[in-house]
């Protein structure tokens, strides 16, 4: 049954594998990034921090102003709780009229002068720069925060802000008492007046009908009995009207005012709504939460703020319609005053037409005096409420209190060099992960033999491990020939033919190891008895003499145009019996001409006939067509294609390379495999493991006898050609 998780560990490992491969350029990048933030972090001026801790108060003498309709200022507006106060504050403490004189006071534009600043305005901004102010929470207190080189500096800087703060917020407490005062102190003037007006008309009356009154500001008047009824219903209309007066106030006042006005004047116009009173605070507190977490970094679409506005909304609508109920009844409640009070208004007019004949004086005069008593019940009234106003506004007041004074810091707050190494090692750590992740991307080179077969649609030889060594010059006591043994064996299965004995073994590029390749073939076939021949066909950068260590005086290029004898130019290895060289020879001058004459058709057509299996060494196909000549010669081309080198797009043209010229492509050798890495590949290198168990036969056995090697023109191997296969195999391990 097929493992459901298979996929998944598949990418897991390839995942780890290019982890591996890249290992070195992860290390580079990110010792690099952690160098860089060690570097910076050390250039970086060691900044101290000074904090002063205020507190910020907004006191009820303020909120009785502006429940008076004075003017507001807009640092103070909010109402108490409001989460904008201390927003506005931060502001406040920020701006020039409190930044300014602070620069001025501490002489800081010549103190940063060595630090660029040039004049006040430069070194407001560079102020605001090196300040922090914030709030701490679920407190009135507020810190400002200060950094500098110097920490007696940042010290003073900071304690200088918040009294400058202070010392403003003072000061502007006392314009608006000031104001507050004087306001009240004209209405007051101005009653007075009133009353002096309204008395002295009432005298003037008393006097034009000599009539006698004890008590002239009192309602009642003991020389005038008959008129205590008259003058009762007239108090009684007097008061009435007041009430009706103050209801159409209110009712006038919570038409005008908007929700919020009228919200935060409750107290002020006497509305004592429970159900006000209750879900005021709640929107205070959901609006607050609103704001600290939006403050906080969450989005307006965050779950938590979006359940917080639709608590809110709720609440809005709740106190809507409290509020639309409050007016009703007040509406309702002036309306039945405005009745009672027009029929209290009849009565007394009936009482007056009643007492008009006789007493138009005294009702003259009581009308006056009326105006004039209620008149001076208000001025009483606006006096009481001056007199209270002077001694609650008179009264010290702290609007900002500095709790907690700055002082110098022992230490420097900046640059944090914890935060930074373990930043740095982190983005080293992302970076070059992301970076080798991303180059793998980009690497379109070879990288299994999946891909190999998905493109050219050719079957893998053999994997060639990465710093194989070469089995001439370890006479193949080594446990590297068992891939070269392998190879062998798949190149005998995989060619259809027998009598097909010519391979050229070509690559796209120059260094894949097409020239080890083919030294390390031909000497583990010369090891399993075939008489073998390596004809080195790269004219132009010859490298089997080099491998073999022979001289390169007479080759292939002097039996092509001199007529050289075979005997001369075919030199035994040294290192195997049965394996002979033909090296390049002397450089022609034109290559493809010679590769291409009758002469090496001719070589090509002896050869075979005195050896087993004959290889021809060619440079890169891409680069000269030397290649492409050799391979329309051979009987069989096999591509040898370096792992993790040349892009997979190369292995289409090395095909089509071939293809066009009429040559038989074989296979294909993977060489170069990291095996450490591309574990994708241990299953076709397990011979390592193999050797490696105790108790295994060393790798040290000798191979099987070689066969004659003498060459002459008259030997004949029709018993070499029709080997069979498992003879093949008798040389394998």
């Amino acid at each position: 049954m097929q493992n459901p998780n298979s996929e998944t560990t598949l990418h897991f490992l390839d995942y780890v594998r290019i982890l591996r491969i890249r290992w070195p350029f992860i290390v580079l990048v990110f010792i690099t990034v952690v160098l860089t933030a060690a570097i910076v972090t050390y250039l970086t001026p060691k900044e101290y921090a000074s904090t002063a801790k205020v507190e910020i108060r907004q006191g009820d003498f303020l909120m009785r102003i502006f429940s008076r309709g004075q003017d507001m200022s807009p640092s103070f507006g909010p109402q108490r709780g409001d989460p904008r106060f201390l927003t506005t504050q931060f502001e406040i403490i920020q701006t020039k009229e409190v930044l300014y004189p602070v620069i001025q006071q501490l002489n800081l534009v010549e103190k940063w002068a060595g630090e660029g600043v040039s004049n006040i305005s430069e070194a407001y901004n560079y102020l605001r720069y090196k300040m922090q102010v914030r709030d701490l929470r679920n407190t009135d207190l507020i810190q400002i925060t200060v950094f500098s080189t110097s920490p007696e500096l940042a010290a003073n800087i900071a304690n200088a802000i918040a009294d400058q703060y202070r010392k403003v917020r003072i000061q502007q407490v006392e314009e608006w008492v000031n104001r507050s005062l004087v306001n009240l102190q004209a209405e007051v003037e101005k009653q007075r007046a009133e009353v002096q007006r309204l008395r002295d008309r009432a005298a003037a009356i008393r006097e034009k009908y000599g009539i006698i009154d004890l008590n002239p500001d009192q309602i009642v008047s003991a020389q005038q009995p008959a008129n205590q009824v008259y003058l009762s219903i007239e108090e009684t209309v007097t008061q009435e009207r007041l009430r009706v007066a103050s209801l159409r106030s209110r009712y006038q006042q919570l038409t005008t005012l908007s929700d919020q006005d009228i919200l935060r004047s409750l107290a002020t116009l006497q509305i004592d709504d429970p159900t006000l009173l209750k879900l005021f605070p709640q929107m205070q507190e959901v609006q607050a939460e609103e704001a600290r977490l939006l403050n906080a970094g969450l989005g307006p679409n965050h779950p938590t703020i979006r359940s917080l506005r639709g608590a809110r909304a709720e609440i809005q609508r709740q106190i809507d319609m409290q509020l639309s109920a409050l007016r009703n009844t007040l509406a309702s409640q002036l309306k039945i005053a405005e009745e009672s009070l027009r029929g209290l208004e009849n009565e007394l007019q009936a009482a007056k037409a009643e007492h008009q004949g006789n007493k138009s004086a005294t009702v003259e005069y009581i009308e006056a005096k009326a105006a004039y008593i209620q008149a001076l019940q208000l001025l009483e009234a606006a006096e009481e409420r001056l007199s209270s106003e002077r001694m609650q506004l008179t009264m010290p007041q702290s609007p900002a209190i500095v709790w907690e004074q700055a002082e110098p810091s022992p230490y420097p707050a900046r640059p944090r060099v914890l935060l930074n190494m373990s930043l740095g090692i982190l983005l080293g750590l992302m970076l070059g992960i992301g970076t080798a992740f991303f180059m793998e991307y980009l690497d379109t080179s070879v990288k299994t033999l999946e891909e190999v077969e998905n493109e050219l649609g050719l079957p893998v030889l053999a994997v060639i491990p990465r710093n194989m060594k070469l089995l001439p010059k370890t006479r193949g006591l080594d446990v590297d020939s068992e891939a070269y043994r392998i190879l062998r064996t798949n190149v005998e299965f995989n060619r259809k033919n027998p009598d097909a004995n010519v391979f050229t073994i070509v690559s796209g590029g120059a260094g894949e190891g097409k020239s080890t390749t083919i030294a390390n073939l031909a000497f583990t076939f010369a090891q399993g008895g075939y008489n073998t021949l390596i004809i080195d066909g790269d004219l132009r950068r010859p490298a089997q003499h080099k491998i073999f260590n022979i001289e390169n005086d007479v080759g292939l290029a002097d039996y092509l145009n001199e007529d050289r004898p075979l005997e001369e130019v075919i030199k035994h290895s040294n290192v195997h019996d049965n394996l002979y060289i033909m090296a390049s020879g002397h450089q022609p001058s034109d290559v493809v001409a010679l590769l291409s004459s009758q002469s090496m058709d001719a070589l090509l057509s002896e050869v075979k006939k005195r050896f087993d299996v004959i290889f021809i060494d060619s440079p890169p196909i891409l680069g000269v067509s030397d290649a492409s000549v050799l391979s329309s010669l051979a009987d069989l081309t096999i591509i040898v294609v370096q792992h993790r080198r040349f892009p997979r797009s190369m292995l289409v043209r090395v095909k089509n390379a071939i293809l066009n010229v009429g040559g038989t492509i074989l296979g294909v050798v993977l060489n170069n495999v990291d095996i450490r890495h591309d574990q994708t590949y241990e299953y076709y290198t397990n011979y390592y493991k193999y050797y490696s168990k105790p108790g295994r036969g060393s790798t040290t056995s000798k191979p099987s006898p070689a066969r004659s090697s003498t060459i002459s023109s008259q030997q004949t191997h029709p018993e070499l050609v029709s080997r069979s296969k498992s003879q093949v195999n008798d040389f394998e391990y």
